[in-house]
């Protein structure tokens, strides 16, 4: 269970987020979040704390001080992930919007093109996937899978953008959480990636078509959409 500071300081981060606040924006004052809040001054400079350690906020001292914005917080969530990275010329979220749309070109030539051979790395990769221990290894599980899927489609171009893209993701990631209550959204991924397996193996493509309409909708937070990687 999360501690008060870290709760404040998740709210604040969700702010910086949703509203894509520029960096060199003004918070307020320490006591103006802390009313803001409705905290104390010990949990309020625990839950700044964090944040700078994030490389968030900075708080100025003095007249014309305060708290102000460092940096956008580089982060995703993606289904029952929550990722963050270290600084890039490359938003997350643009990265993670330009692999589900090749995911979804290169599964659909896939399912005409893939062999036995393909087959077996994909469903070996799922395999992975349930065996994950925690959200890292899980995203790792992931992207070799849709490798998987884009080598099968036989476009070596699309299949080579898809691997940057990766290489990215995986290079800048800096820390992976499962989010709180991930327990079901996390096994139906699972249930999810071995269907999408299971149409390409079988050349199903009214299946392949249904799957991955559930495979988009579960990277879309409609709660959050500030964070997620693709758009409904």
């Amino acid at each position: 269970m999360p501690s008060r500071a870290q709760q404040v300081a998740a709210d604040i981060e969700n702010a910086l987020l949703a509203e894509r606040t520029p960096v060199g924006t003004s918070l307020g004052r320490r006591t103006d979040l802390m009313a803001r809040h409705g905290v104390s001054p010990t949990v309020m400079n625990e839950a700044l704390r964090i944040l700078r350690d994030r490389e968030l906020v900075i708080v100025r001292p003095g007249p014309g001080g305060g708290v102000f914005v460092a940096s956008r917080p580089p982060q995703v969530r993606l289904g029952a992930l929550d990722l963050w990275f270290s600084g890039s010329s490359t938003d997350p979220l643009d990265l993670f919007e330009a692999r589900t749309h090749l995911e979804d070109a290169l599964t659909s030539v896939a399912l005409d093109r893939a062999g036995p051979a393909d087959v077996r790395d994909m469903e070996w990769a799922v395999e992975e996937m349930r065996a994950a221990a925690g959200a890292r290894a899980f995203l790792e599980a992931n992207m070799r899978l849709h490798l998987a899927i884009a080598r099968a489609a036989r476009i070596p171009v699309l299949a080579g953008m898809y691997e940057a893209i990766a290489a990215i993701i995986t290079g800048t990631l800096t820390r992976a959480e499962l989010i709180p209550g991930h327990e079901e959204m996390y096994a139906h991924s699972i249930a999810v990636h071995g269907e999408i397996v299971a149409a390409i193996r079988d050349r199903d493509r009214e299946a392949l078509t249904k799957v991955m309409s559930l495979h988009r909708h579960d990277l879309v937070r409609a709660e959050d959409p500030s964070r997620s990687p693709a758009h409904p």
